[in-house]
């Protein structure tokens, strides 16, 4: 015998519970919100995601897929690793702001400033900040190696620059920063690169 169909459609129902997580965080998201922003009864739910935590797992998986994918994409764009973290900020620049599609700031960093998280959440999202540090340093090291950047660079001190920087947008962001100010923001943050431009 066939189960029953599901009632909704997951990948719409997941993009509404990340913009809802992503807006109020993973405590102050009730189930009865998600619900609602998710069209579907509790039971679809928790038959869909299992429980709110394994929701917001893949809410989080699927930000890191879309949303947050296409900025840092542009870390990789460029001649240089310069050109790159500059196109990385700039991108960040435009797309934290909150816009009409979207809530203002990073999931990714938010979270990590404004909410108490079950620890599977706390080790997923730890582990993308570490991969988005690892992705730095990778295009740091590539410089170094390509005489761009001196053998003399701090990598782990300059990626963890760059990210703290990013980190701060975020939150900038989700006071009110506009597009403008962030990208002054993300200027002055390139005056800091090794050598100057």
């Amino acid at each position: 015998m066939a189960g029953r169909p599901r009632e909704f459609d997951r990948d719409a129902a997941l993009e509404a519970a990340m913009f809802l997580f992503w807006r109020k965080g993973f405590e102050a998201a009730s189930m009865h919100d998600l619900c609602d922003a998710m069209g579907v009864r509790s039971p679809s739910l928790y038959a869909a995601f299992e429980s709110k935590e394994a929701l917001y797992l893949a809410a989080f998986e699927h930000y890191v897929a879309t949303e947050g994918q296409a900025v840092w994409d542009k870390l990789g764009e460029g001649a240089t690793a310069r050109a790159g973290v500059e196109n990385l900020l700039i991108g960040m620049a435009e797309a934290l702001p909150k816009s009409r599609t979207s809530p203002a700031g990073c999931m990714v960093a938010l979270g990590a400033v404004s909410d108490e998280w079950p620890a599977a959440i706390t080790r997923a999202v730890r582990k993308v900040r570490l991969d988005l540090l690892d992705s730095l340093r990778a295009r740091l090291e590539a410089a170094i190696a390509n005489g761009e950047l001196s053998d003399a660079v701090d990598v782990e001190a300059l990626g963890r620059f760059y990210l703290s920087v990013i980190q701060g947008m975020a939150i900038q962001a989700k006071d009110g920063a506009t597009v403008a100010e962030l990208r002054g923001a993300a200027k002055t943050a390139m005056a800091a690169w090794p050598g100057g431009a």
